[in-house]
């Protein structure tokens, strides 16, 4: 996809997002709209190998869905957990979850839950204990290189998680064993659930601090789709060093009324402020198409 085409599919996302957390009635909004262009530009155009592949007789290595991996897929983990929304709305538009599952989500015993968890289709790991997920993308980068294998592993965390001291050991790892293969992205909107990042715990060294572990560190525009590509395009694979992506974003990124808001870091829509939403997302995407 062209960088007009996947700005078009994250504002269908970002539409599809909007309705889904307002039916559920829970929902993690302001950071979910904030790295959706993010992970709409991972799954659409930078990793490889995540075609869905039903299985002819029904099974799979997802519980009655009938979905088998490719082997040789690029790997995701979302490690800010509580953001799974913009996760099952890219694993739809995907083709890993139907529409009629997703509708699922804050309802009894739907296979959605709060975070990701390896019973949806397309999910790697359970993951969104703050500060787990860069350690098991490392384990994983780890096992590509020591089967020899060409795929890559691709992990988004919060800005707010940067105070847990498990990814700095992770951090370590990754430049001790020259994981080129790894790519970690700051999702850096500067509101934790609790205020601003460098109120609960200052992180605006981050490029320095990461730069100093050994690690390739990259500042983006995470809400420019053109600047994610770019950036995303330039990663050197084989210079033996992990790689960090400073995505620089806004909280609540495409809905006026809650950009740079903490309250919505976990807020909640009510009618209005949905249609209001709705109204505002698909004034974009009539541009887009136009």
């Amino acid at each position: 996809m062209n960088v007009k085409e996947l700005e078009l599919l994250a504002e269908k996302n970002r539409k599809r997002l909007v309705e889904v957390v307002y039916a559920a009635k829970a929902g993690h909004i302001g950071g979910d709209l904030s790295c959706l262009n993010v992970m709409t530009a991972l799954y659409f155009h930078v990793m490889r190998g995540l075609t869905p592949n039903p299985s002819p007789k029904g099974e799979g290595n997802h519980k009655g869905e009938g979905i088998v991996m490719n082997p040789e897929r690029d790997r995701f983990v979302l490690s800010k957990g509580h953001c799974v929304e913009a996760l099952y709305v890219t694993l739809e538009a995907k083709g890993f979850l139907a529409p009629e599952v997703l509708d699922t989500l804050g309802k009894f015993d739907s296979i959605l839950s709060g975070h990701p968890t390896i019973e949806v289709p397309g999910i790697e790991v359970n993951s969104g204990a703050l500060g787990h997920g860069l350690s098991i993308g490392v384990g994983m980068a780890i096992a590509a290189k020591m089967d020899k294998k060409q795929w890559k592993t691709y992990v988004l965390m919060g800005d707010g998680e940067q105070g847990e001291g498990s990814i700095y050991e992770a951090a370590m790892a990754g430049h001790k064993y020259e994981l080129d293969n790894l790519v970690a992205i700051i999702d850096r909107n500067h509101l934790q659930i609790s205020g601003n990042t460098e109120d609960v715990m200052p992180i605006d060294s981050v490029k320095e601090r990461w730069s100093a572990f050994g690690w390739d560190v990259v500042e983006m525009n995470g809400d420019s789709m053109e600047d994610i590509i770019k950036t995303f395009d330039a990663i050197d694979y084989t210079n033996k060093k992990p790689h960090l992506l400073v995505s620089n974003t806004t909280k609540g990124r495409g809905v006026s009324f809650m950009e740079g808001i903490a309250k919505w870091h976990h807020g909640v829509l009510n009618e209005e402020q949905c249609k209001a939403a709705v109204a505002e997302i698909e004034e974009r995407i009539k541009g887009l198409e136009g």
